[in-house]
Order: structure tokens, then C-alpha cells, then sequence
């Protein structure tokens, strides 16, 4: 279909009052601007234009991984036909039609850029824009009609209070003919209250040539809703987090309080799983069929199996977890993690780079970093294991049906044998056989009187 992409992300977006680019801000877990560069991807497009402008480099670096994406600077940024503007060395020889974008607006559709097209196309249109009848067209460019044909775009600033009353709104997403365009868009002038270039106008002056124009009307005016503040990201961002749990109920995910509930679009969750008030779901992450996620659970980037149970105010990243484990409460599963089938990590235990086998435990207060453990192991409430020497981060490894006793601290790099104990209170330093018995704490001394004595001596 020889389609081209070009989408604006030059702003600086004075209204978000933030450090870094507005299109990197995120919804449901993504950047804006990774929202748009997914709708357009599906109408297959020859070649995709990025205009950046304000940190221009620290956007071009945010999506380096995107590749055949051609970046062009805006500067100085004088409206949005200038910036369509220095597209064109990028553009020059290409033929076909042109679909401009804007970084800023994340809800559009496959499905909505997909009819653009087919009615820009097939109605031989030099332009097409998108439109949507609003409630409150506040802050838009209105759409002004002779009959039902469009007949020009006038930006709020400069409309008269009767085209202030007007509720078709201009989306700013449109496609174009790119046969003459360039030239067409150098024609425009800056007679408005900003000075600026304004691309909307590039509608009249089509007109006046007698070239067809041609709108098509979202049914959802939501699709079209650009983020220019905080609150407008927090609105946008609201719509995303319905829109994926009204999917997940339907699909057999209990939410108790779906108002609660974070889960970024890209989440999968199992049926017949609940999730409990007060959840935060990001990133790649998986779940399967009959979990149960209480309240204050945040998991990143993470794989749970079917049937885990994770109870309250756990933080799990980039881990996974098999079949029947059980975690928390208020557990700590750190980068790498991997627990085994039915294995259980109960409160007040972190992991790091660690594997728990299948049916092992760690109910309580324990730190276990660098470590390989094997299964049916039980691991004592305050068992370390010392990984770090000052210099290097050393490994454990506790193997099969081990015991290590509580209080007990692991000097890395150290192993303890199949079916060994540590005795409670040890310190390990050295290879532990299998079937032996470690212990390090020295014996018992007790001193009958000791405390009366003591007693005394304070008076």
C-alpha cells in the first residue's frame, strides 16, 4: 500500500513540568510514544519518521532498539507544518501516502488507522483528517463545515465564539497524498495568535485548489485524547487500566476491586485466578490458572506458574516461580530468582540470584543471595548466606534434603552435601559432606546465681 509514517514528538510539553521528553512518559507501564509506534506498525508502513526537537537525545536514545525508524530535528520549532516540513529530505522520492502522528496521543487503534487509510485511498483524497464529536471540544481545533464537506480546521485561539461552540474536533491525525505535499504545506503562513505554521490550514488551502478533503469520524472520542498535563496522563492512563481489567473478568480473572488494580497491557493472567485489592502488575509478566495475588503485591517482569499462592506485601522482579509455590507474606524475590515447584519462602525473606528447589523452604527471616539450592531443603529462620567478600559475589550451594539450622551464616564459596545439617547458630566456612552434621557454636556454658548476683551488686 506504500505507506509512510511520520509521527511529531518535537514538544517540550510545558505542562507536564518535567525533566525528560512528554512522550516518554508512560501509560499502563509504556511511553506514549511506544503506543504510537505500535498502532503504527500495523498498517505495515514503508518507512517510519520521527521529528524530535526538545532533548532530542535523549528520545533518539530511549528508542535506539526500534530499528529503521529515520529521526529528523525541528529547529527552531515554529508549528506543526514546519515540522511536517523537515520531513521532507527524509521523504524525498517516496510516493504513496503519508499517515502524520502524534507522539503525545497513546489510545489510537490498529483498527482506526486502518480505516484512514482505506477511505483516504479509495475516495483519491489529497488529505484526510480524523474527527470526533465531543462533549467539551475546549482546547481543540474545530472542524468547519460548508455541508457536509469539510471546509477548513480554526484552532481555538483564533475561532469566533460562534466556531467555539462547534463540537467536531480536529484529532491532528491525518493522511496525506504525498504527491505535491511539500510544496503544498510550503504555502502556509503564520497569520494566527501563536505565529506558528499551522498544518490544520493545509485543509482551506486544498480546497481553494479544488483537491478533495475528506474526514472520518472516530465513534470514540477517547482514541484521539492527547496528554499535554499530569492530570491528563492520570485520565489517559485510567482508561488503559479498565480497558485491561474489564478484559481479564471476561477472560475468567477475579479482581475484587478493579479501581485498585494496576496491570500493564502487556500482562497475561490465567483463569480462575483472583487478585485482591491494591495490586501492581508491570511489564512482561505472566500468571497462571488458580493463583491467588493478595493485597500490596507488586510483581515486574515475572513468571508465576499455575496455582501460587502470594500473600501480602510481597515485591517480586524479574523471578519465576513454578506450580504450587507459595511466597510472603512480605517477601522480597529480587532479579533472577527461580522457585522450584510447591516450594515455599515465607515473611521477611529476600532472594537474589537465587534458585529454591522444588518442595524447599525458607519460611522465615532469611537472606539468600548467589545461591543454587536443591530439593526438600529447609532453611532456618535467619539463615544467611555471605556472599559478598568486599571484592566478588561468591556462590552457595546447598544440595538436596539438606538442614540448615537457624541463625546459621553461610561463608560463600561454600557447599553443603546432600541430606547434611547445620547446627543451629553456625558459622559455615568450610564444604560441608553430604550426611554430615556442621556445627560451629561452641558448648554451653551455664552459671547457676549469675543473675541474682548481678542483681545485687547494682543496688
Amino acid at each position: 500500500m506504500n505507506i509512510h509514517v511520520v509521527i511529531l514528538a518535537a514538544g517540550k510539553g510545558t505542562r507536564m513540568k518535567s525533566a525528560q521528553p512528554k512522550v516518554l512518559h508512560r501509560v499502563a507501564g509504556q511511553p506514549l510514544v511506544e503506543r504510537v509506534l505500535a498502532a503504527a506498525a500495523e498498517v505495515h508502513p514503508r518507512t517510519i519518521t520521527l521529528v524530535v526537537g526538545h532533548q532530542a537525545g535523549t528520545l533518539t536514545a530511549a528508542l535506539e532498539r526500534h530499528r529503521g525508524i529515520t529521526f529528523v530535528v525541528q529547529e527552531p520549532q515554529l508549528g506543526t507544518a514546519h515540522a511536517l516540513l523537515t520531513t521532507e529530505p527524509a521523504l524525498t522520492g517516496q510516493t504513496g501516502t503519508l499517515v502524520l502522528l502524534s507522539g503525545d496521543v497513546p489510545l489510537l487503534t490498529a483498527e482506526t488507522l486502518a480505516s484512514l487509510v482505506q477511505h483516504h485511498q479509495a475516495s483519491g483524497a489529497a488529505a484526510t483528517v480524523i474527527t470526533a464529536i465531543v462533549d467539551n471540544p475546549r482546547g481543540y481545533g474545530r472542524i468547519v463545515r460548508d455541508g457536509e464537506r469539510i471546509a477548513r480546521i480554526v484552532e481555538e485561539k483564533d475561532a469566533s465564539p460562534a466556531e467555539r461552540t462547534i463540537r467536531e474536533i480536529n484529532s491532528g491525525i491525518y493522511a496525506f497524498s504525498l504527491e505535491g505535499l511539500f510544496d503544498a504545506v510550503r504555502s502556509i503562513a503564520a497569520h494566527n495568535a501563536q505565529n506558528e505554521y499551522y498544518l490544520p490550514d493545509l485543509v482551506a488551502i486544498y480546497r481553494d485548489r479544488g483537491s478533495i478533503v475528506e474526514t472520518v469520524t472516530v465513534s470514540n472520542a477517547d482514541e484521539i485524547r492527547g496528554i499535554n498535563s499530569r492530570g491528563e496522563l492520570a485520565e489517559v492512563s485510567r482508561i488503559v487500566r479498565n480497558r485491561k481489567t474489564a478484559e481479564l473478568m471476561a477472560a475468567g480473572v477475579t479482581i475484587e476491586d478493579p479501581a485498585t488494580a494496576y496491570i500493564d497491557a502487556s500482562v497475561t493472567i490465567g483463569a480462575d485466578t483472583i487478585l485482591h485489592p491494591g495490586i501492581s502488575l508491570e511489564g512482561h509478566t505472566t500468571i497462571g490458572v488458580g493463583c491467588e495475588i493478595h493485597s500490596g503485591v507488586r510483581i515486574v517482569d515475572s513468571q508465576i506458574g499455575d496455582r501460587v499462592r502470594i500473600l501480602n506485601h510481597c515485591v517480586i522482579t524479574n523471578s519465576t516461580i513454578a506450580d504450587d509455590a507459595s511466597v510472603g507474606p512480605f517477601a522480597h524475590l529480587r532479579p533472577e530468582t527461580v522457585l522450584g515447584a510447591k516450594a515455599r519462602v515465607g515473611n521477611f525473606v529476600e532472594l537474589k540470584k537465587t534458585v529454591l528447589g522444588a518442595g524447599s523452604k525458607a519460611n522465615h527471616l532469611a537472606y539468600l543471595g548467589d545461591a543454587t539450592i536443591g530439593e526438600k531443603v529447609n532453611i532456618g529462620a535467619g539463615t544467611i548466606t555471605c556472599n559478598y567478600d568486599g571484592v566478588n559475589k561468591n556462590q552457595t550451594v546447598i544440595e538436596d534434603g539438606a538442614f540448615v539450622g537457624s541463625d546459621s551464616q553461610l561463608i560463600a564459596p561454600v557447599t553443603i552435601g546432600k541430606g547434611a545439617y547445620v547446627g543451629s547458630g553456625s558459622t559455615i566456612r568450610e564444604h560441608v559432606p553430604a550426611g554430615a552434621l556442621a556445627v560451629s557454636a561452641g558448648k554451653q556454658r551455664t552459671i547457676e546465681g549469675w543473675a541474682d548476683e548481678r542483681a545485687r551488686t547494682k543496688k
